[in-house]
């Protein structure tokens, strides 16, 4: 296997034009999101789905803050926007893995999660078993649809077309390990900077999937970033119910078993009180 690739996206450093978004959907042919305005928000895009791989979410927030020249310490409000730009984890444990019944979702050589759309049958299973809710079928095809994390472009020694069309390297591609290194120096310089809230979100082997083959640099509660802040590999409790319902059919088959041999024994029994007359 090839040496495991991934993506760092640097929130801070966002400014949310969208250029990700439009090569994606462009490399990838992805159809368009119907360009809905929502009047709380100037993303026409909403979310991750089908037909939306890389998705920049925009996020207003209002803060008090002390003035330092008021005399009569009143605060006022401060505005500011986040801008993050969203993608697959490509989890180390992948639960859409586990659940894909006929081998349309993969591990590649670099160690990212693919669907075949070709072999994928659209029983959705995948859909909730992503603890991130990335995953969707899209309308009219029935068929699940993800980042693939440009998989062709890296047969090709490409990196992702949103990473290369990102104008300020918010969203670098690398080796992961590589990656993990930078984005803990950048967090050091952004809180010496004065920055404490800098974080990392899913960079961790030891979360709940593993670490993600996507991660990010935060500067809010992954909650206000619609992240969810302990994602858990949904089919963590896969092999301890096998071997309870493993446990359950012995039993039941040893029960079964049982009653016929009683059964056979009473009716041998009958047979001969019978002759026995």
């Amino acid at each position: 296997m090839a040496e495991r690739m991934g993506f760092f996206t640097d929130t801070s450093v966002c400014i949310g034009c969208k250029a990700c978004e439009v090569a994606c959907k462009e490399w990838n042919q992805l159809p368009d999101d119907g360009f809905v305005f929502e009047a709380t928000s100037y993303d026409n895009t909403g979310m991750l789905g089908a037909s939306t791989w890389r998705h920049v979410a925009f996020i207003e927030q209002s803060r008090p803050v002390q003035l330092p020249s008021a005399d009569d310490g009143a605060e006022d409000s401060v505005d500011r926007w986040l801008m993050a730009s969203d993608v697959c984890k490509h989890c180390t444990h992948a639960a859409c893995l586990d659940v894909c019944p006929t081998g349309a979702l993969f591990r590649t050589e670099f160690d990212t999660v693919v669907v075949q759309s070709d072999i994928c049958n659209g029983c959705g299973y995948c859909v909730p078993a992503c603890p991130y809710g990335v995953i969707d079928r899209r309308e009219g095809d029935g068929r699940a649809w993800k980042c693939t994390m440009c998989y062709d472009r890296q047969l090709g020694g490409l990196e992702p077309a949103c990473a290369k069309a990102c104008p300020t390297d918010s969203i670098q591609f690398g080796p992961l390990d590589e990656l993990r290194e930078r984005a803990e120096e950048r967090v050091a310089r952004l809180r010496a900077d004065g920055h404490e809230e800098a974080r990392l979100y899913g960079e961790s082997p030891s979360d709940g999937v593993g670490g993600a083959g996507a991660f990010f640099l935060l500067l809010d509660e992954p909650e206000v970033y619609g992240l969810p802040p302990d994602p858990l590999v949904t089919t963590r409790d896969l092999p301890a119910m096998w071997r309870w319902a493993g446990a359950a059919a012995l039993s039941l088959a040893g029960t079964v078993a049982l009653a016929f041999l009683k059964d056979g024994s009473l009716r041998r029994g009958g047979r001969h009180h019978r002759w026995g007359r």
